[in-house]
């Protein structure tokens, strides 16, 4: 299963448990959670007791962290998967000293980063959590950078939920940490029975928990959540053990210490109220009468790791294509990528499965050690990535095909809310792919990722832009995502072209000019054919590559729209919600006597080949020049 160490070489001397103040401090943590959800009316103080000791054990006796800085990169990782338990993740910062515990009494208020449920408002919180099921897939990213980029000793503690490892997404990460050898990462199962609305499936049978943890590869025990002693002797063990991670399956009982509600169903996040107040006497009288001092020494780190520097990260070439040579644009995000490998040894590349396709191949062929393969686990995929990027350690690069995002959207969507640093390029958009049919045609990405707070979509149209968009992008703060295509295009732009985020440029154009037609990626080389034959017929167009869906470049787009009489199309190779045609709507729809006429794929599409596929849907050159026509005549 593992080999065994000294985790005094690893980790230096090991204290000896203070048990008894471990226990009382595990009280005092209880009576903080229900002292604030019931001054904020609202929360889940059951949910928090059933890891009471577990959280004083943690942070008190086994994590090595800095109280002046808890984001140190040289400290230990916390991640509470279960996020609805967030009062007893505040209340142990408070106890450590980190802030004052009256501070707690502002739970839930609106001008209080104490949220219901953890976000990185918070100096002490790595990533967002409460959309069950995802803590785990960070926690793996942050153990994946610690063993293999940083290389460092420091240590990841997750805990799950019994109730959200019914997500497919716990048993992805699980595949993940075992496939990878993560010994620096201990996952607690909170098994403590009840779920919202009842009982979890497996309540309290912890062998099926241990049998099946063990066939993914982990070094498991079963303890009793609630005996600070197992606990300290398992967290001892944990760090001993080498090659394998480690799982602790405690059994818990929610509501534990609460007299008439432990254990009981219909208590899942409700304050106690007057019960509560009822329960904090009885615990603060049992702790009177064991004359129990609640304060211990925290032990900080005992290493350094030194902060790293992403400002201004560079290609390591510049772009060398020939004008007008067919490259496609998958293609040369694969070699953009390599190149700021060669620039920054902190960016790393993820896939899942698909980077012969995606030409992350290139990145990993280059520097595989800095390739993370996650297989077909795509919202495992983006929590790793997540995980990865937190105190910016790594900037990761995430590729698969652009409809396997869909599958990831809340994993998306929590990253966004943890203020995640991380890029992502799906390749193989829309119904250019050809034969390959609609399962694999990403046609609702755009969309999605225009959803997401702060984020920036990239949709370059040739080899050169593609490489400045990987380049901007690792520049670029936040979510970014760069959505590139499978068959090859011509070079449009000279190699040495600057490009800018939010910038737009007029590749064909006139004074004659009667229509603007605003296409990217496909689309854009079909409007510059319908572009050549209608000037065959005596009729200008002018042609704009806007580059970054959003932010759209509206400033441009109205100049340009105003000097061919305010008439539009947009061509995508995109469903028509949430794309191309939406982005540059929201744009002008303030202007008056604007005409704008969307061209995009409007049914499920089918197989077949990509050019026959672009005309049966209305987005080739064909509908373009009958668009156009219907505007002009």
């Amino acid at each position: 299963m593992g080999s065994y160490c000294s985790s005094e070489a690893k980790f230096g001397k090991s204290r000896v448990p203070d048990v008894s103040t471990l226990e009382a401090i595990a009280d005092r943590l209880r009576i903080h959670s229900i002292r604030s959800t019931n001054a904020a009316g609202s929360g889940h103080p059951t949910s928090c007791s059933s890891i009471a000791e577990i959280m004083s054990v943690l942070f008190f006796h086994v994590m090595r962290y800095r109280l002046s800085n808890p984001k140190d990169p040289a400290s230990d990782r916390f991640i509470l998967s279960k996020g609805h338990a967030a009062p007893i993740l505040y209340a142990a910062w408070a106890e450590a000293g980190l802030f004052p515990v009256d501070d707690l009494l502002h739970l839930r208020k609106i001008d209080s980063d104490l949220e219901g449920h953890p976000t990185p408002r918070l100096s002490f919180v790595d990533i967002a959590t409460g959309s069950l099921g995802q803590g785990l897939s960070c926690a793996a990213g942050m153990a994946y950078v610690g063993k293999y980029i940083d290389k460092a000793n420091y240590r990841v503690y997750c805990i799950v939920g019994d109730g959200e490892s019914a997500e497919g997404s716990v048993w992805e990460a699980l595949s993940f940490i075992s496939h990878y050898k993560l010994d620096n990462l201990v996952v607690i199962f909170d098994v403590n029975r009840l779920g919202q609305s009842e009982p979890t499936p497996l309540q309290h049978n912890a062998d099926v928990y241990k049998a099946r943890l063990e066939a993914f590869g982990f070094n498991t025990s079963v303890v009793d959540g609630h005996n600070v002693s197992e606990l300290c002797k398992k967290f001892e063990e944990a760090k001993n053990i080498q090659g394998s991670p480690t799982a602790i399956i405690a059994k818990t009982i929610k509501g534990k210490k609460f007299p008439d509600i432990e254990n009981k169903e219909g208590w899942h996040g409700k304050p106690l109220g007057t019960q509560g107040t009822e329960i904090i006497k009885q615990i603060q009288e049992e702790l009177l009468k064991k004359g129990t001092d609640t304060k211990l020494e925290r032990t900080a780190p005992e290493e350094e790791i030194e902060a790293i520097n992403f400002s201004d990260i560079k290609l390591s070439e510049e772009p060398s294509y020939v004008y007008s040579e067919k490259v496609a644009t998958r293609l040369a995000y694969g070699t953009a990528l390599a190149k700021l490998g060669h620039n920054n040894d902190r960016i790393i590349a993820l896939d899942a499965d698909t980077k012969n396709s995606t030409y992350s191949i290139k990145f990993h062929d280059a520097f595989p050690q800095r390739f993370v393969e996650c297989f077909i686990a795509e919202q495992n995929l983006i929590g790793v990535a997540v995980g990865a990027s937190c105190r910016n350690r790594t900037i990761p690069f995430v590729s698969t095909f652009a409809t396997f995002f869909t599958r990831a959207m809340d994993q998306l969507r929590m990253a966004a809310i943890s203020q995640a640093n991380i890029k992502c390029c799906g390749s193989h958009c829309g119904v250019s792919i050809g034969e390959d049919g609609p399962s694999q045609m990403g046609l609702e990405d755009i969309a999605l990722f225009r959803t997401i707070p702060g984020s920036t979509i990239f949709y370059p149209s040739d080899a050169v832009s593609t490489e400045r968009a990987v380049e901007l992008s690792a520049n670029t703060k936040g979510i970014c995502y760069i959505r590139t295509s499978r068959p090859e295009t011509p070079v449009i732009y000279e190699n040495t072209e600057k490009f800018e985020v939010g910038k737009a440029k007029v590749v064909k154009k006139s004074d004659e000019d009667r229509v603007l037609i605003i296409a990217a990626g496909i689309t854009l080389h079909e409007a510059l054919k319908a572009s050549e034959l209608l000037a065959s017929e005596k009729i200008s167009v002018r042609v704009l590559d806007p580059f970054t869906i959003k932010p759209i470049d509206k400033d441009f787009i109205l100049l340009n729209a105003r000097v061919c009489g305010m008439k539009i199309i947009t061509v995508e190779d995109h469903y028509p919600e949430g794309g191309l045609g939406d982005a540059v709507s929201a744009a002008v729809s303030m202007e008056k006597d604007v005409v704008l006429k969307r061209l995009a794929v409007t049914d499920i599409p089918r197989s077949g080949p990509g050019d026959v596929l672009l005309d049966m849907f209305g987005i080739s050159a064909k509908s373009i020049i009958q668009a156009v026509k219907e505007f002009v005549q």
